[in-house]
């Protein structure tokens, strides 16, 4: 699942985490994604739904904004899905929550274009 909805880059932060925290590592494959992301009563796109959601009303989550901002593009969400799901996000959890979210997916857009252009 970890590498359905987040490929390679899933798996470096992974790595690059193990060095620090194998633990803190495993637990988040083991649980994270193998019991939690597994499970059959939402679909990925949904829970990428709830995640950015979460992410952003905590604020301070900008890397893992982007992470999962990449998923939910992998799990099917659109571009305008996402950019709608921040904009939601303004009435619960403020204005500066949902613009720092809404500029980390300006910089994940732009990257995949990017990306697409030099394939």
């Amino acid at each position: 699942m970890l590498e359905k909805l987040h490929g390679h880059s899933g798996l470096d932060v992974i790595e690059a985490l193990a060095e620090v925290s194998p633990e803190l590592a495993h637990q988040t494959v083991a649980w994270g994604y193998g019991e939690i992301y597994s499970r059959p009563q939402l679909a990925a796109r949904d829970r990428q739904l709830v995640t950015l959601g979460i992410l952003t009303a905590l604020g301070g989550c900008e890397p893992q904004l982007e992470v999962h901002i990449n998923a939910a593009l992998n799990a099917g969400l659109t571009q305008g899905e996402v950019i709608e799901t921040l904009l939601h996000t303004a009435v619960y959890c403020g204005f500066p929550r949902a613009l720092n979210a809404t500029l980390v997916a300006g910089r994940v857009f732009s990257a995949r274009a990017a990306d697409a252009r030099s394939a």
